[in-house]
């Protein structure tokens, strides 16, 4: 048997080039505020966290986060990594439990519950090469010969360089595609007209025959969620993805009975946030975050109960682990993929840092069957562009 003997984190600070978004690439949260500046600048992340578990016999799995990663940090080194040290890494259950309830006064959501999913994550992977299998393997198999995704880095801008790039990706062999809107609540009637014109040209390229995903990213309220869910009724996007601020339940579930499925979960925390979700009937397509929600070990519970709920589970973001959620879930239909690209948001970093996730191809990607673990490594290719804490 193999025990965990130490827990290391570090803090990845992007030091390289960035491109500049458009001025109204996305909206959200902060849009309603009297904000100078970039207004988006709390949502784009230029750090991430790596979290290494390694065991008496020199065994190492990696997990990861991307919200906060110095606070996370401070988290795992002075709380979390002592709760699991000398432990055997294939109590999983036990070890989450333990790290939940012993720091459930201030932990059980936000930085606590990222931390968490970060250790999580790094046992899942750990075991993975302990036991000499991919993780999906211990998480119950393939249930899908290659996983299908949906493109997901249409961000607004202007219509022609919008319907560019949608035709870049249609030629690479997507069928899914989604794109976010930027304008809000205080861009008024003109501001929709904005939006419309958007869905509209998108739509043109791909066509109604590939699914349309429209994202608001928290930007909306429901008044203004309303008026434009008519108006993009004609469109038949498959989804439309948080609308409004994520504790607004009765909201969401209030909006989920309109005509256009309702998507959110990215900015939840834990089994029983993801739960009364559910029961509320907030969401047509739960869409947790694995490094948010509380790792593999809480992810894998939660597609149980959405599949209990018949609501499909397709996490945020791209990511080798969400990638081995979907793989052996029967109920997650797709997966969300952002292409390699130049440092903009910040999702890319995770290309940056690690290396073995999969490119899609015709619009799926596959995992390896004799890879074990979650099947990345860190990677020193890009180190000379980050400033690393130890």
């Amino acid at each position: 048997m193999e025990t965990i003997k130490s827990v290391r984190s570090r803090v990845w600070n992007w030091t390289g080039p960035t491109v500049p978004p458009n001025r109204n690439f996305c909206t959200n949260a902060s849009d309603v505020l009297r904000e100078k500046g970039d207004a988006m600048a709390s949502f784009r992340f230029h750090q991430w966290l790596t979290c290494e578990v390694e065991t008496d016999k020199g065994t190492v799995g990696i997990g990861n986060a991307a919200l906060a990663p110095s606070v996370v940090k401070k988290a795992i080194d002075d709380w979390y990594a002592g709760l699991v040290i000398g432990e055997d890494p294939f109590d999983c259950a036990y070890l989450w439990d333990k790290m939940y309830r012993m720091t459930h006064a201030w932990g059980r959501k936000g930085i606590g519950m990222v931390a968490i999913s970060a250790i999580d994550i790094a046992l899942w992977d750990l075991m993975g090469k302990i036991a000499g299998k991919p993780v999906f393997k211990l998480l119950g198999g393939r249930s899908k010969d290659r996983i299908p995704v949906y493109y997901s880095k249409l961000y607004a801008g202007p219509p022609a360089d919008m319907q560019r790039e949608a035709e870049q990706a249609l030629a690479m062999g997507h069928t899914a595609f989604k794109m976010r809107f930027g304008f809000g609540p205080r861009d008024g009637m003109a501001g929709m007209r904005e939006n419309l014109k958007r869905v509209e040209a998108v739509r043109e390229v791909i066509g109604f025959e590939n699914d349309l995903m429209l994202e608001a990213y928290m930007g909306w309220n429901l008044d203004y969620t309303r008026r434009m869910l008519p108006k993009l009724e004609k469109f038949e996007p498959r989804w439309l993805e948080e609308p409004v601020l994520a504790d607004d339940i009765e909201g969401y579930a209030g909006l989920n009975r309109g005509p256009i499925p309702i998507s959110g979960g990215e900015h939840e925390f834990s089994l029983l946030g993801c739960a009364q979700l559910l029961r509320a009937g907030a969401v047509s397509v739960l869409q947790y975050d694995t490094n948010r929600v509380g790792g593999i070990t809480a992810a894998n519970k939660i597609n149980a109960v959405a599949e209990a709920f018949q609501v499909p589970v397709i996490p945020h973001a791209g990511q080798m682990h969400n990638y081995h959620l979907t793989m052996a879930g029967t109920n997650c239909p797709l997966a969300e993929y952002f292409p390699v690209h130049d440092v903009e948001v910040g999702n890319e970093l995770f290309y940056y840092i690690f290396e073995g996730d999969p490119e899609a191809e015709n619009g799926s990607l596959q995992l390896d069957d004799n890879i074990p673990g979650l099947g990345i490594s860190i990677t020193d290719r890009h180190i000379k562009h980050f400033e690393i804490i130890e």
